[in-house]
């Protein structure tokens, strides 16, 4: 987004001049849906990565649960 952005900034907002800029922000836009979509099937299949037991003692080590006295 940023090259076309500095693109048209450049051409004074032109997209005839700008046009492989767009296309290429189209084309990684698109791409970043499908992966969003495909993502979002696999949460919902039960297919998403976990983590391993070295990772989830890990994540627990830094963020322990810290119990509260009443």
């Amino acid at each position: 987004m940023s090259m076309m952005m500095a693109c048209w900034k450049q051409n004074e907002f032109r997209d005839e001049a700008c046009r492989k800029e767009i296309q290429d922000f189209f084309d990684c836009s698109s791409r970043a849906q499908e992966a969003r979509k495909m993502r979002s099937i696999q949460e919902s299949l039960g297919q998403s990565e976990s983590l391993s037991p070295h990772k989830m003692t890990k994540l627990l080590q830094r963020f322990p649960n810290k119990s509260h006295l009443i």
